[in-house]
C-alpha cells in the first residue's frame, strides 16, 4: 500500500473513531509492554462478537497503531496484524463506511501475505469481498473469493483451521454470487461450505471448537442467498429451521434477526419482521443502531405506522446524540 494511502487510514482511525482513552483502551494498554500480543486481538475480537462496537472504538487507535508496527515485525506479528485489519474492515462495515472497509482490507491483505499463511490471505479477501461487492465490482470480489478458496483447497492434509477458513470463504463466495444473481454458484459455494462444516461437526463428543464456521452459520447464511437470489419463501424456509440458540455470539444473533427481517419486509409480512427487529435490539443494542438496520426500522415504520411500539422503537434505536463517530 502506498504510503499516502497508510497516512490516510492511520488519519481516518485518529478522526472518525477519536473517543479518548476509554476503559477498554485502558485495558489494552496495560498489556503488552507496546506489542500487539494474542490477547489484544482475542480481546478486541471479543468486543466485535457481543456487539461492543463503542468499547472497541476506544481501543482502536492504540490497537492500529500497534498492528502498524507488528505488520513488519516477521510473519507471527504480521498474522496478528491481519486479524487486526480484518477486524476493523468489518467495523467500518457495520458503520456503513466501505471506502475506509476497502483500505483497512487493503492493508490486510498486505500483512497477510507477509505472513505466508493461506488462512489468514483468505480472510484478507473475505474482507475485502465486502466493500468490492458494496461498490458494484462482483465478479471481482467473487474471483478474490475462489483464488482463496482454491489455494485452501490445495492443502492435502486440511487442519480445523483450513476447513474453517475454507468454508467461511465459500459462504462469503456465495452470498457474492447471490448478489451477482449467479443461482448455480451460489448453490455450489454454500453446498461446499455445508460440506466443511459437516467435517468439522463433532456430534459423538459434543466438544467446543474454535472457529466460525458450523452448519448453524450456514443456515443462517442461506436466509441472505436465498433472499438475494429472489426465493424469499426458501429464505425464510431457512430462517424457521435457524435454531438461534446454536449461534455462538450476539453479533450472530442480531445478522440472524436482521436477514431474517430482510426477508420478511420482502415478503411484506411487517408485523414479524418488526418482531425480528425487536430481537436484534435484544442480542445487541448497538447492532440495532446501525444505519442498514435503522434503515429497515424506517421502512417497517413507513409500511405500518400503525404497529404498536415501533415509533417508540425507531426513537430508541437511533444512535445517541453524544457520539462522535
Amino acid at each position: 500500500m502506498e504510503r499516502r494511502t497508510v497516512l490516510g487510514v492511520g488519519l481516518a482511525v485518529a478522526g472518525w473513531w477519536a473517543a479518548g482513552t476509554g476503559p477498554a483502551e485502558a485495558t489494552l494498554s496495560a498489556t503488552g509492554g507496546g506489542r500487539l500480543r494474542e490477547a489484544d486481538v482475542a480481546a478486541a475480537r471479543g468486543l466485535f462478537t457481543a456487539g461492543e462496537y463503542g468499547r472497541l472504538r476506544q481501543a482502536l487507535g492504540l490497537l492500529t497503531a500497534r498492528a502498524r508496527e507488528a505488520g513488519g515485525a516477521g510473519p507471527v506479528g504480521a498474522g496478528r496484524a491481519v486479524r487486526v485489519w480484518v477486524l476493523v474492515s468489518q467495523l467500518a462495515v457495520k458503520d456503513g463506511d466501505v471506502a475506509l472497509a476497502a483500505a483497512f482490507a487493503a492493508q490486510a491483505e498486505e500483512a497477510a501475505r507477509r505472513s505466508g499463511r493461506p488462512v489468514l490471505l483468505a480472510a484478507a479477501a473475505r474482507a475485502a469481498a465486502t466493500p468490492l461487492r458494496r461498490t458494484g465490482r462482483a465478479g471481482h470480489a467473487l474471483q478474490l473469493l475462489q483464488d482463496a478458496h482454491d489455494q485452501l483447497d490445495a492443502v492435502a492434509a486440511p487442519s480445523a483451521d483450513v476447513l474453517d477458513a475454507s468454508g467461511m470463504v465459500a459462504l462469503t463466495a456465495a452470498y457474492t454470487a447471490a448478489q451477482a444473481r449467479q443461482h448455480a454458484a451460489a448453490e455450489e459455494f454454500a453446498a461446499l461450505a455445508e460440506q466443511s462444516a459437516q467435517r468439522l461437526a463433532h456430534p459423538s463428543t459434543g466438544a467446543p471448537r474454535g472457529g466460525d464456521l458450523s452448519v448453524g452459520q450456514c443456515t443462517l447464511y442461506r436466509i441472505g442467498i436465498h433472499r438475494e437470489l429472489g426465493d424469499v419463501d426458501r429464505a425464510l424456509a431457512y430462517a424457521a429451521r435457524l435454531d438461534v440458540a446454536v449461534l455462538p455470539t450476539p453479533e450472530r444473533r442480531a445478522r440472524a434477526a436482521t436477514d431474517t427481517a430482510r426477508a420478511l419486509l420482502a415478503a411484506d409480512d411487517v408485523p414479524a419482521a418488526f418482531a425480528e427487529l425487536q430481537r436484534v435490539e435484544q442480542a445487541a443494542l448497538q447492532e440495532a443502531r446501525r444505519p442498514s438496520v435503522r434503515a429497515l426500522t424506517a421502512e417497517a415504520a413507513a409500511r405500518r405506522p400503525d404497529l404498536p411500539g415501533i415509533t417508540a422503537f425507531a426513537r430508541r434505536t437511533a444512535p445517541p446524540r453524544s457520539r462522535t463517530t
